[in-house]
């Protein structure tokens, strides 16, 4: 259980929201333990009625009494933002930023001396508990912050530290990584729909396939491809599958994609 903390949220968009409702709903956080703020009033409105948290337009406000502020803003907001409310933070509270490509040096730079930053790459389906985070330390961050940052994520999934350098490539894998898995499960269902299953035991049946077969990675620890090969019996249906998705280059698709997403996010933090 939460101590009374209160936890701050500069920006409510997508993963701000799934964030703030993950914790409510997994960590069992008081909603008037969560403060949110945005521009978007109307937004604000829904999420108050259906969370319960607190809500702002004003981010020095948010900040507060805040023990922990997340900055949730896009990266392109995130010096307009932190030109407002850096002065306002002290040493005593931590900075977590889920800004995709915002380097910590830079971050830093635009808040008091002394401010703990940590930054943070989740993804969305820390909604329902699931999600994979990576997080990195920043100058004056020490293993209290870490230990309050990972028992943050861990409230909505599973969290790992590691090197900054290495978050863009978080960004490309787990944080855009749900969306292809997505569109996975999108063309499973259109291939069993084509084949005569109607449409949602076919959406059914690929959204578990794909969920079962998570769960055999994380469980087992085995190497997927050993899991691969328990599936692929000789002349049979999965290696005439497989070797479908071969022909259409799906791995090298799929890194290919990761690549180009992890580029993306590089790019996203080169700004003035």
């Amino acid at each position: 259980m939460p101590d009374n903390s209160i936890v701050a949220f500069l920006g409510a968009g997508a993963m701000g929201q799934a964030l703030i409702r993950g914790l409510i709903t997994g960590a069992d956080y008081n909603p008037l333990q969560i403060v949110a703020a945005d521009i978007d009033s109307a937004a604000l409105s829904t999420l108050k009625k259906e969370t319960g948290v607190r809500t702002t337009t004003s981010n020095r406000r948010a900040v507060r009494n805040a023990s922990v502020v997340v900055l949730s803003v896009k990266p392109n907001i995130v010096p307009a933002v932190l030109s407002e409310v850096g002065g306002a933070l002290d040493p005593s509270q931590l900075l977590v930023s889920i800004a995709a490509g915002v380097c910590i040096s830079r971050i830093e730079s635009l808040v008091r001396e002394g401010v703990p930053v940590i930054r943070v790459m989740p993804n969305t389906p820390c909604l329902v508990g699931q999600s994979a985070s990576g997080f990195a330390a920043g100058t004056h961050a020490t293993d209290r912050h870490l230990a309050i940052t990972a028992a943050l994520l861990k409230a909505v999934g599973i969290a790992v530290e590691v090197d900054e350098k290495l978050l863009d490539a978080v960004t490309g894998l787990s944080g855009s990584g749900p969306a292809y898995v997505y569109l996975f499960i999108e063309a499973l269902s259109d291939a069993g729909v084509r084949m005569g299953l109607p449409r949602s035991v076919a959406a059914q049946l690929a959204a578990q396939t794909v969920k079962g077969a998570s769960e055999m990675v994380l469980t087992t620890g085995r190497h997927p491809g050993a899991l691969k090969d328990m599936v692929t019996s000789p002349g049979g249906t999965t290696i005439a599958g497989i070797y479908e998705l071969e022909r259409g280059k799906f791995r090298a698709t799929v890194m290919n994609a990761v690549k180009a997403a992890t580029e993306r996010s590089v790019e996203l933090g080169q700004y003035e």
